[in-house]
């Protein structure tokens, strides 16, 4: 005897099926939750079951006070391991917008440990915020100590780089940079920048990169939508040059 499958499933299958053949088109605002309840018959709990499913694959994003959105088609994501941070499968960043927000803060909790400084000690903060088109794309925070950080980094940029030399034109430089990669479910903050579900886990990146003398001139938190992010790593085995007869 099969089991009947679950409203949720069946009012995401057909909204779903709408949106692959293009009877909803990308852009387009579903009606209102207490319409769609109303059509499937459904309570507006379950309805809103339904989009979360939608919500968790990326098709639909909810944004607050507006309504349920059909999203565009977005580019995967790859952090490239290294000190490098992002790349998208296409090359052109045209597409891409970068918003920075730049605050002077001091060191306390877990970034004593991450910039191996004192509580206290003078930091700069770069909230960097990516969008592709009008949907949110990345999200970083990047912290350095206020020395090395340059004054001039742009509110707005179209290009991840541009940020990235702007950081690295005080920098001295680097000798290590050490990464730990995990998945976990996103904070209701991050959920809420990202506009994605708090059921659908991220990618989250710890990048710490020191100098040649030891001290971390870097240390970077970056959060990724799970549903469209990779992490690519290359590793370089040196060879072993001494020859028994040498």
């Amino acid at each position: 005897m099969q089991s009947v499958p679950s409203r949720r499933y069946v009012i995401a299958d057909d909204i779903r099926n709408k949106i692959s053949t293009g009877r909803i088109k990308a852009g387009a605002c579903l009606p209102s939750e207490a319409q769609l309840a109303s059509r499937y018959a459904v309570s507006t709990a379950t309805l809103r079951s339904a989009l979360s499913v939608l919500q968790g694959e990326g098709l639909v994003e909810k944004i607050h006070g507006k309504g349920n959105f059909v999203r565009y088609p977005l580019r995967r994501i790859t952090y490239v391991g290294g000190g490098h941070t992002l790349r998208t499968e296409c090359s052109a960043e045209s597409a891409l917008r970068v918003s920075v927000r730049t605050t002077n803060l001091q060191a306390h909790g877990q970034l004593t440990c991450l910039l191996g400084v004192s509580a206290s000690s003078p930091l700069t903060e770069f909230l960097c915020l990516t969008h592709e088109g009008k949907s949110p794309h990345s999200l970083a925070r990047i912290y350095v100590p206020r020395d090395l950080s340059p004054t001039d980094v742009p509110a707005e940029s179209h290009c991840c780089k541009s940020v990235e030399a702007k950081l690295a034109e005080l920098r001295p430089p680097l000798a290590e940079v050490q990464e730990r990669v995990s998945a976990r479910p996103p904070t209701p903050e991050e959920a809420a920048t990202l506009r994605i579900s708090l059921a659908l886990s991220v990618l989250a990146i710890t990048r710490v990169a020191a100098d040649r003398t030891g001290r971390v001139v870097e240390a970077a938190l970056l959060v990724l939508p799970g549903n469209r992010a990779d992490a690519f790593f290359t590793t370089h085995h040196l060879t072993d040059e001494r020859t028994s007869g040498g």
